[in-house]
């Protein structure tokens, strides 16, 4: 299935749209530019700026990405370059299935993640999926799965989480034993489960983190993380004081979110500008931060300013936590600030930058893992350095 990889079609596609030096010289004709579609600019709408999906999304999660958006990128892996059978198209209510409008519909729910809404939509694949062998409905899960990892490359969790459905759905020895309607009711049954299990997640790691909130601490947190709003509200509803300081998350002013959920469950909350991390950081306790991704030496991805926190609490000595759902583990090994994928955001400094001057536009940064303390996920309370074995054990 190699002619069906998302990265072959791709290249097939470029290398269509060169011109064919052999042709005889009385038919060579110069070219013309393709149009811009509308999909390609709303995903770039600035092809000098190369601005990240994933960053013009991020500040609002409310907001709903386009069926047309995403359609570039189902179009890009639902073509075959060699003329091969295609497998029945499922339909639902009338209408052709789309695990791009699937996965748009499920990420309209404000609290559900990215990643967990591709998981969602990958387990509609299954059910509405009119395959009739093993092996066309594989051909159809992964295609589908190559269109949501297309939709922002940028996006670790939405990749790492759509790897892992791939493996924990098809990792069961009965298909090889079961007739077609059996295997693919299993398979229905073990997404469901997955989905449900990453769900779940958030409350799980909220639970397990209680321990570390005491009675008249104070937390610092950076950014707008779901998962650490879902810790905080926990200990909260415990009946536990302790304070919070937000940092802004400037550019995207993340923090001043978070700061205004927590005033409305009457948590003591202090916003601090970016730059006075250090100033303030012999008052803190802790610190608990999410992450994008969580890297197989144990460390982070997280929003940029993340490394900064961790060095200075390091230096002062006080614990750094993350808290990240397991379908955040990806297969990716850093070894410095260079070596991630570019994932830009706009920037708007309030006043006319002259075009001389070079603009930082990263939108996060890796936090090596001995600048972390502790790292709370739905598989347990891990240390950095056993994130690489559990990394295994989620990708066997």
């Amino acid at each position: 299935m190699w002619w069906r990889s998302a990265s072959f079609i791709l290249d097939k596609q470029q290398n269509d749209a060169v011109p064919k030096l052999r042709n005889p010289p009385d038919t060579l004709t110069p070219p013309s530019p393709p149009p811009l579609s509308m999909p390609d600019t709303l995903r770039n709408p600035n092809p000098q700026n190369n601005i990240s999906a994933y960053y013009q999304t991020r500040a609002a999660h409310h907001a709903v990405v386009t069926s047309d958006w995403l359609a570039q990128a189902q179009a890009a892996v639902g073509s075959d370059p060699d003329g091969a059978p295609e497998t029945a198209v499922p339909t639902v209510a009338g209408k052709p299935f789309s695990v791009i409008d699937e996965f748009n519909s499920w990420r309209k729910q404000p609290d559900l993640a990215e990643a967990v809404a591709a998981i969602r939509a990958l387990a509609a694949v299954i059910r509405n999926c009119q395959a009739t062998t093993m092996m066309e409905l594989e051909i159809e899960l992964r295609k589908a799965s190559d269109s949501l990892k297309l939709w922002d490359t940028t996006s670790i969790s939405l990749t790492a989480g759509c790897d892992l459905f791939m493996r924990y759905v098809t990792r069961t020895s009965a298909l090889e034993y079961e007739d077609f309607n059996s295997a693919k009711s299993r398979l229905i049954e073990r997404a469901e489960k997955f989905g449900e299990i990453s769900c779940k997640a958030r409350r799980i790691i909220a639970m397990l983190s209680q321990d570390f909130i005491f009675d008249g601490c104070t937390i610092l947190v950076h950014g707008f993380s779901r998962v650490v709003l879902e810790v905080l509200k926990t200990a909260a509803q415990s009946k536990k004081l302790f304070r919070v300081f937000c940092t802004e998350g400037r550019p995207d002013r993340t923090g001043l979110r978070l700061s205004n959920e927590l005033a409305k469950l009457d948590v003591p909350v202090k916003l601090l500008i970016d730059s006075a991390v250090a100033y303030t950081m012999d008052e803190v306790d802790m610190v608990f931060v999410g992450a994008d991704g969580v890297v197989e030496s144990g460390g982070i991805i997280n929003m940029m300013g993340t490394y900064l926190i961790a060095l200075v609490a390091h230096s002062m000595n006080k614990p750094v936590y993350v808290a990240a759902e397991s379908y955040k583990f990806a297969r990716l090994y850093p070894l410095d600030q260079k070596d991630m994928g570019p994932a830009l955001r706009p920037i708007d400094f309030g006043v006319p930058i002259p075009s001389k001057v070079e603009v930082e536009t990263s939108a996060w940064d890796y936090t090596p893992p001995q600048y972390l303390t502790l790292l709370f996920t739905d598989l347990g309370v891990l240390t950095p350095s056993v994130v690489s074995d559990e990394l295994i054990q989620l990708y066997l």
